[in-house]
């Protein structure tokens, strides 16, 4: 089955066969055959960060009624006379006693409703009280200052679309439109898993050989804000046995499995092989035309993702994020990415040509505008990516990105570093 994986073959990877990410994808998904995620409702006080299952829609116009946008003095704007005679005042949350006749005015704070017969608003500072009438200073055209119905929302109007992730934004039109539950996707419950002799608890003191189980930790994170429950197995040694068992047990609990380490071709990175045995489809893509996490294995077992990912840390958190954030978007039902944001170069850009390197940089302002400075890749280093406030795609036949180009950033899901202001900006905060 692996001399089928693209890319793979017995003695090692082909180069010649190395798919881009693109490519990858689109054969992953459709040999993959995912599971569609599962729909639950949620109290909206718990819905923030969820991913909307059904579409939000409005069920009564918004607003219901003309509302103020001032506070000031409800009249009707057609031949209104200079002075008028104040004949009650609007309190909020009530409706209006009366409507208004000729000749005549309501004071109306903002937000308060219109009564009937007005059609705009002349705010207080523009006229003169004497007694019980007001005189107006300006001229105030119909529909001035005043929320017309339905401004906002139409009844029947689909507000949010499904695949939409739950923010502040998103809480505040739920509870507008009434939704005291709110559909949203169940979170897939993905394994990670970290394979590999050499690692050790994050408390103990590495010895020679030996380094700190940190993928885990960077990897979870970055799961959890795609919008994920993560689930910590325990690590795995370099056996078949032990690596057989592991991958059983996760894929019989879990929606996904993510691993680091054991995906290349060394003698003991027999992750390939033992997906291999568990089922279909097993490995789909073994190995990509990329830098960082040319040795990425994309899986599946029984519409279960299975992402092999890297050992090295640098390589590990990019492939996820530049490459595998569309499977797990496929799990969690969100249906927008990030969008990649345009900067100018501040140094060259090169990568191989033909290939696609994904190039971690940091972020800056000057004059407001974006500036991308590149970082020396180094997949073995574990800081790199939190020094870097995102990374820039490089690829193409020409495959470098000279100073002063523009190149296209995406920002880490669970942030990264921020991005420097200029002093002119700082000033202004």
């Amino acid at each position: 089955m692996l001399e089928k994986a693209s890319g793979f073959k017995a003695s090692g990877f082909d180069e010649a066969l190395l798919l881009s990410p693109a490519e990858a994808l689109a054969i992953y998904f459709a040999r993959a055959e995912l599971a569609a995620p599962r729909l639950e409702h949620v109290a909206l006080a718990d819905a923030f960060g969820r991913i909307l299952a059904q579409p939000a829609i409005a069920r009564e116009d918004h607003p219901t009624h003309a509302r103020s946008t001032m506070d000031g003095f409800a009249i009707t704007a057609a031949g209104v006379p200079e002075r008028l005679r104040i004949v009650g005042e609007v309190r909020m949350g009530i409706a209006p006693e009366r409507s208004l006749g000729p000749g005549e005015t309501m004071r109306v704070p903002t937000g308060g409703a219109l009564p009937a017969g007005a059609d705009a608003v002349v705010p207080q500072e523009d006229v003169t009280i004497a007694g019980d009438t007001i005189v107006l200073s300006s001229t105030v055209a119909p529909g001035e200052f005043v929320t017309q119905p339905a401004e906002d929302v139409r009844a029947g109007e689909a507000v949010l679309a499904i695949g939409r992730r739950v923010g502040g934004p998103e809480l505040g039109v739920l509870a507008t439109l009434g939704y005291a539950t709110v559909p949203v996707f169940a979170r897939p419950r993905i394994a990670v898993l970290s394979t590999g002799d050499e690692l050790v608890d994050v408390s103990a003191t590495p010895r020679t050989g030996q380094v700190r189980d940190s993928n885990r930790f960077a990897l979870a994170g970055a799961l959890l804000a795609m919008g994920a429950q993560i689930v910590h197995e325990p690590r795995v040694p370099d056996t078949r046995e032990a690596l057989r068992a592991a991958f059983a047990r996760a894929l019989e609990r879990y929606d996904a499995v993510i691993t680091t380490g054991g995906s290349s071709v060394g003698a003991l990175d027999l992750v390939p092989e033992i997906v291999a045995e568990l089922g279909s489809p097993g490995p789909i893509v073994h190995g990509l035309r990329v830098k960082p996490g040319k040795p990425t294995l994309l899986a599946a077992i029984g519409g279960k993702p299975i992402i092999g990912l890297p050992g090295n840390p640098t390589s590990a958190l990019t492939i996820l994020e530049a490459v595998a954030q569309p499977i797990i978007a496929a799990l969690t039902g969100e249906r927008a990415a990030s969008a990649a944001m345009a900067a100018i170069a501040d140094a060259p850009l090169v990568c191989r040509p033909d290939w696609t390197w994904f190039v971690p940089v940091t972020l800056r302002t000057e004059r407001g505008t974006l500036h991308a400075a590149p970082l020396r890749l180094r997949s073995a280093q574990t800081s790199l990516l939190a020094r870097a406030s995102g990374y820039a795609t490089v690829s193409g036949p020409r495959g470098r990105v000279e100073t002063g180009e523009l190149v296209y950033v995406r920002r880490f899901s669970s942030g990264g570093a921020p991005v420097a202001l200029d002093s002119d900006e700082s000033d202004s905060r």
